[in-house]
């Protein structure tokens, strides 16, 4: 099903793909496909709420025949769309339907005006849409210098995604295709993607991590400080067992980027109660400020070493005013770091995924991660492989914390050489995921993979953490056999004079003519000095 379902996304992407580049195709996919997703949803509880079969109502086609039909009652009507508003949260016209529009684009009627009007009702009438479909820009001139180009253009893409269905499959099949989309953009558009997109094999081992030992909660609070598109966050839920039981807070500060989290966690069937997302600086004003502001789980993948004020009012924020020293203005690493460590419960696991040189670097960030050290904060550091992230080549390493430890020492696992090499990225099996979460939860040493560094020892190190330190993986070259070698050489060389010997014999027997004499004179005389 998955490569089906891509398929038709990188069919319908054909339509545009010629036009824009791959970061705003994906935001028209995306908002359509999301559309596409509410509409068909919508259609699936009206089957339900009529009381009838799912299996005799089994397309869409048929379902909104039957939601035209109940909203021709006037007695019926109001009903049907008050219960669809209360369970859903929305409801849509018919005639504004995802497969209604699509089967006026097979019939070339379709008008590119119906579906923006079907947006600005959507977005303007529930407030969890408000500004969703704000990057599916209907009017922009790449799509068509003028209106009729522009509708054409949707028009084949209305009917190649309106063969996706988005709620008929066992598995995740929208968030494969959000998925699927994302990793799109971020092949093509390389260095931006890195700020939204973190490999779903990478994800999946933090989201392990981030729940080892809180699985049963009846209920959980996951916090992405810099969610970029909620993928983290929502991969949390995987290994709990009440995963319908989660509270999400985000905040990011790209607008784009905000509606896709937004889009995705409603993709994922989270209520609107359950989700707390701001569009906001995560560092310049803290968030959340009310309660909860603890949190079971704190997940990050920041921008790396990004720009910040590092303005000397922040050594009197309670997020950075334990630490004698904020990060410096052209590195906020430890300032994501810190605001994220801010807001974990005592009892709660943070996973941050940032470059190698906080391990490190000296000055303020050597002080911070010296107080760290000290607290014991620090529980784990995981090197990762290079070339894991999309944009960025840079191998990474996610530094595990934890708050009132008893002990200070920190577990160390090298798993930078265990990857599979695809075309352009390196990848995660997994296999080296189960390796990586099981030697975190052993936490003892494997000789060349793991080891678990006092507090002494790190002590000693000055509280440098750069993994090499902690972990030997040099490998000794095996002992070469010297003998073996120059009875190989020699034998070689003895073959050498044999062909030679040969190559002379069948020379010196050749007819040729007086012309040549010399010539020949000429090759036996080489193979005479080489045989000396």
């Amino acid at each position: 099903m998955g490569a089906e379902l891509n398929q038709r996304l990188f069919s319908a992407a054909d339509n545009l793909r010629s036009k824009m580049d791959a970061s705003e195709y994906k935001n028209y996919l995306l908002g359509l496909i999301f559309y596409k997703y509410l509409s068909d949803k919508l259609l699936q509880k009206v089957v339900e709420l009529a009381g009838e079969s799912q299996t005799e109502y089994d397309t869409p086609n048929k379902q909104a025949e039957l939601y035209k039909e109940l909203l021709s009652d006037s007695e019926t009507k109001a009903d049907l769309v008050a219960t669809l508003v209360d369970t859903l949260g929305y409801d849509i016209e018919h005639d504004f339907l995802f497969n209604f529009l699509a089967n006026q684009a097979k019939q070339n009627t379709f008008q590119l005006n119906d579906l923006n009007k079907a947006f600005i009702q959507l977005s303007s009438k529930y407030e969890q849409f408000n500004g969703l479909f704000e990057d599916v820009d209907l009017q922009s001139r790449k799509l068509g210098s003028d209106s009729q180009q522009r509708n054409v253009t949707i028009t084949e893409v209305l009917k190649k995604l309106n063969d996706v269905d988005v709620l008929g499959h066992e598995g995740d099949v929208i968030g494969d295709a959000y998925e699927f989309l994302i990793s799109q953009f971020a092949s093509e558009a390389g260095k931006k993607a890195g700020e939204f997109y973190t490999p779903h094999m990478v994800s999946d081992m933090m989201a392990q991590i981030v729940t080892l030992g809180q699985e049963d909660k009846q209920l959980f609070s996951v916090f992405d400080p810099t969610m970029g598109s909620g993928s983290l966050m929502l991969n949390v839920r995987n290994y709990l067992k009440n995963p319908d039981n989660v509270k999400y807070h985000g905040q990011e500060l790209n607008t784009t980027t905000f509606n896709l989290a937004k889009m995705n966690l409603i993709l994922h069937g989270v209520d609107a109660e359950d989700m707390h997302v701001r569009n906001g600086d995560t560092l310049n004003k803290d968030w959340p400020t009310d309660e909860p502001y603890t949190f079971d789980s704190v997940i990050m993948n920041p921008p790396y070493s990004a720009k910040w004020s590092a303005d000397d009012t922040f050594l009197d924020d309670s997020r950075f005013n334990r630490y004698g020293k904020l990060a410096p203005k052209s590195k906020a690493d430890f300032a994501f770091l810190l605001h994220g460590f801010y807001h974990l419960k005592d009892t709660g696991t943070m996973a941050i995924v940032l470059p190698h040189g906080v391990l490190f670097r000296g000055a303020a960030e050597g002080v911070i991660r010296k107080k760290l050290l000290e607290d014991g904060s620090i529980y784990a550091i995981i090197g990762m492989p290079a070339n894991l992230f999309f944009g960025t080549s840079i191998p990474t390493t996610v530094i595990i914390l934890k708050k009132n430890r008893t002990t200070r020492d920190v577990l160390f696992i090298d798993a930078s050489n265990d990857f599979i090499k695809e075309k352009n990225q390196n990848k995660l099996t997994p296999d080296n995921i189960q390796k990586i979460v099981s030697t975190y939860k052993e936490r003892s040493n494997i000789e060349k993979y793991a080891h678990v560094a006092s507090f002494d020892e790190i002590k000693e190190n000055d509280y440098n953490l750069n993994i090499p330190r902690y972990v030997d993986t040099f490998e000794e070259e095996e002992a070469i056999d010297m003998a073996a070698i120059g009875a190989e050489i020699k034998e070689i060389r003895q073959e050498k004079r044999n062909l030679e010997k040969e190559l002379v014999e069948t020379i010196s027997s050749l007819q040729f003519s007086p012309e040549d004499t010399e010539w020949i004179n000429g090759a036996l005389e080489v193979f005479d000095y080489e045989e000396e």
